[in-house]
Order: C-alpha cells, then structure tokens, then sequence
C-alpha cells in the first residue's frame, strides 16, 4: 500500500488567497488553479478582470506543475529547437504547459500538488505562484 500526501481543500484556499493577494498588490487580475499530486483540480478562482483565455492556461499549469513535478518554467527551457525535449508541450493531448507560471507545492520534501496562474506575464504569473505557496508555508507554520 502507498501512502499519498494530498493537499486539503482549505490549503488549497491558502494558496488561492496568497496568490491572489499578491495578484492585487501587482494590480492584475489573475485565474488562479490549485491541483492535488495527480494534477486534479482542487479549487479554481477567477478573479473579476481575469482573462477567459486563462482559465484553461492555469488549470494546465497546475496539471504539469504537480502532476510531472516540475515548474512549467524549467520545461520552457528545455523545450527548444535542437534539444531532446523539444515538442513536449504536445505531450498529454496538450496539456503540458512550458510557460511560466505553474510551480509544484511540496510539503516535507514531497510534491502534494501544483499552483498555477494565468492572466499576467509569465513572470508576474511565476511571482503569485510562488506567493501562494509562501501564503500556505506560512498558515501551516
């Protein structure tokens, strides 16, 4: 038997409400995906000024963050002309995304899930991202 660490639904509301604070301080309105280790949606936002466009785009970037365990930035390096992973963001029917923004949420050394946001540039999406998983270390102490 395996015994899986899994985010909880109100971790999952820590996340959203950490990037989301910091989506306000930067002025812009983001969608916001929360995923549990197998890259199934745990709790969605879409805060008012959020682009359509994006609801698709987190939700895949959580996906990729936590189901591959790894931040859609490191594939977007990977994913050039020339180099062996090149062409993986057609993987997985297209879900695997390689622009920044989708990072792994990883509670004592094991990834529990993925955050991902859309609606900014990728590095304001990476910013929030990682601000909600701050949100949360701090909430758990």
């Amino acid at each position: 038997m395996l015994t899986i660490k899994r985010l909880s639904i109100d971790e999952a509301h820590h996340l959203i409400t950490g990037a989301r604070l910091k989506a306000e301080e930067i002025g812009v309105p983001m969608c916001i995906a929360v995923v549990d280790e197998s890259g199934n949606l745990i709790a969605f936002e879409r805060m008012n000024g959020g682009k359509v466009t994006s609801i698709t785009i987190a939700q895949d970037k959580a996906f990729t963050a936590g189901a591959a365990r790894k931040a859609t930035h490191e594939y977007n390096k990977a994913c050039v002309p020339g180099n062996l992973a090149f062409g993986i963001h057609t993987a997985i029917g297209g879900r695997l995304c390689v622009v920044g923004g989708g990072l792994p949420v990883t509670v004592d050394g094991e990834v529990v899930g993925g955050i991902g946001l859309s609606s900014g540039t990728p590095d304001q999406d990476m910013v929030c991202a990682q601000a909600g998983i701050d949100y949360l270390q701090q909430q758990m102490g």
